[in-house]
């Protein structure tokens, strides 16, 4: 964080506590002229209001968790780029690379500092490690029927994937259904876990400077027919001539290639919308998208029982 940033968050929010107390002290003073349990100068609906004052035990309470909010920011980060007296650290993510994650850890302790992510990450692993490593030795379809593995590879995939595929696995604009048979990678279980593992990277070119936009709307025309639509057939066979740059992913029967993560592009499934505008917009823009790779979030064992649990999806 740059030290503007750091200083604005340590100004507003000691401001903010200072503004809390005169708050708190201004409600504690009688500005009303009318004394202390008599009755106030208004009434409504036959309501009339009396003049006391917040319940002490209330106003102590609001003392003590101010007193305690100065306590905690000096203790714990809070204010800008101050670590806080203790060092306390959520975790070592600001570091890349695993090694460097762990090196970081090595020196938090030997500094003392307390990492509480790394307590808790070594506490897990401790308790749950061996569950995961007896699962992780069982076949992806084997472990796909086991109600107890499901049920532990569901909660992984709400924890780490729900946020783009969707609690339900249908996935979105952008985002594959994982409950159908559609796959860009293959569905099998080894596809499915190197999916996991090593990640993905779309790479759709755009043609925006190699066709003009006449032809974009003819290639897109000729890719709707590919799915059975109806279409312009003009449009289409015009279209055709210039999708032999599109075969060299697709394959000119317009089936895709796994082994590219191209998609087949003669059913009726898009991943970013099978309209004539969506498909332009994509033979405009290109497509990049990014699955990244959970082996260094994850670990393999983790990994072995969500594909587990994706696979069972479209393989019930």
């Amino acid at each position: 964080m740059s030290s503007f940033w750091s200083a604005w968050i340590i100004v507003l929010t000691l401001a903010f506590l200072v503004f809390i107390i005169w708050l708190l002290r201004w409600n504690m003073t009688n500005y009303t002229g009318i004394k202390e349990g008599e009755l106030m100068d208004h009434e409504f609906d036959g309501i009339v209001e009396i003049n006391n004052p917040l319940p002490r035990w209330w106003m102590i309470l609001f003392w003590v968790t101010i007193v305690w909010g100065f306590i905690y920011l000096a203790l714990f980060p809070g204010l800008g780029n101050f670590k806080g007296l203790l060092g306390w650290s959520s975790s070592n993510q600001e570091v890349r690379s695993l090694e460097e994650s762990r090196a970081a850890t090595e020196a938090h302790r030997e500094a003392g500092l307390i990492v509480q992510y790394d307590r808790e990450m070594k506490s897990a692993e401790e308790e749950f490690g061996p569950i995961f490593a007896a699962l992780s030795e069982r076949p992806i379809p084997e472990l796909a029927k086991d109600e107890d593995a499901v049920e532990i590879g569901q909660r992984l995939f709400l924890q780490n994937c729900a946020q783009c595929h969707g609690s339900n696995a249908m996935g979105g604009k952008g985002f594959p259904n994982l409950t159908d048979d559609d796959w860009l990678y293959g569905g099998s279980p080894e596809a499915i876990k190197t999916s996991l593992i090593q990640g993905r990277q779309g790479q759709m070119p755009a043609f925006d400077g190699q066709f003009n936009d006449q032809q974009i709307t003819e290639l897109a025309t000729y890719v709707l027919s590919l799915s059975g639509r109806k279409v312009d057939p003009e449009l289409a066979s015009a279209g055709k001539q210039n999708f032999a740059v599109c075969a060299a992913c697709h394959g000119m029967d317009g089936k895709g290639n796994q082994q590219l993560g191209a998609p087949n592009l003669t059913d009726n499934i898009w991943l970013y919308g099978g309209s004539q505008a969506a498909i332009e917009e994509t033979l405009h823009n290109g497509r990049n998208g990014v699955m990244p790779a959970w082996i260094d979030i994850l670990g393999e064992d983790k990994i072995h029982v969500i594909s587990a649990y994706v696979y069972g999806l479209s393989n019930d």
